[in-house]
């Protein structure tokens, strides 16, 4: 049932480029997340905090310490402002990865920035990072003055669809969205099941 809720919003992607429109069927009653979300996430979502100070820990034991401050707010784990309402609209996304998941990999990674897209789902919002090897596609829900939930999936490489929320634990993504600033935004994704501890992807207007 979780995964037909969300799937409304997993709308096909052509290429890497854009989402077309599809209309979403996801009733006003299920605009809370914890109806939605599956067990494994409510607990990713809970344990943020545990993620982000192990990630942190991790990047600044393996020497990435300045690259971690001048980043300010973005990585500061408690810089979230009240109202993360985010306007529909196209934005620019980066993403950094925190911590590494298995030894070998890198404990701190930062990526230029692609294109991304909030836009309306009927009572809900839809986000979608539209271009890039790894691409979340999901939805925001209402949570409280500090955060809005992001519960999607993630789609890699060229595929052209997003799977169903739900349908494969691997590809599940949940996720705070906060605000750290006029017109700045970001989306952490703790315990992703790729690469990182954390992952924060940092969203700013297009230019």
């Amino acid at each position: 049932m979780r995964a037909l809720l969300v799937a409304a919003a997993l709308l096909p992607i052509g290429g890497c480029s854009t989402i077309a429109p599809r209309p979403s069927v996801i009733a006003p009653d299920l605009r809370d997340w914890r109806q939605v979300a599956t067990s494994d996430d409510r607990e990713r979502l809970r344990d943020w905090r545990t993620a982000w100070t192990r990630a942190l820990r991790a990047a600044n034991a393996a020497g990435h310490g300045p690259a971690i401050a001048a980043e300010g707010a973005l990585l500061q784990p408690d810089s979230a402002l009240p109202n993360p309402a985010i306007p529909n609209g196209s934005y620019r996304c980066r993403t950094i990865k925190l911590g590494a998941r298995s030894p070998g990999l890198l404990e701190y990674v930062a990526y230029q920035p692609f294109s991304c897209r909030v836009r309306q789902e009927h009572d809900l919002q839809g986000f979608a990072k539209l271009s890039g090897s790894q691409r979340q596609v999901g939805l925001l829900f209402p949570n409280d003055q500090l955060r809005q939930i992001f519960l999607g999936t993630l789609v890699l490489g060229d595929e052209s669809r997003a799977m169903r929320y739900g349908a494969d634990a691997e590809r599940d993504i949940a996720g705070h969205l906060e605000r750290i600033g006029p017109n700045r935004w970001r989306l952490v994704m703790p315990y992703p099941r790729f690469e990182s501890v954390v992952d924060v992807l940092e969203i700013v207007p297009a230019r």
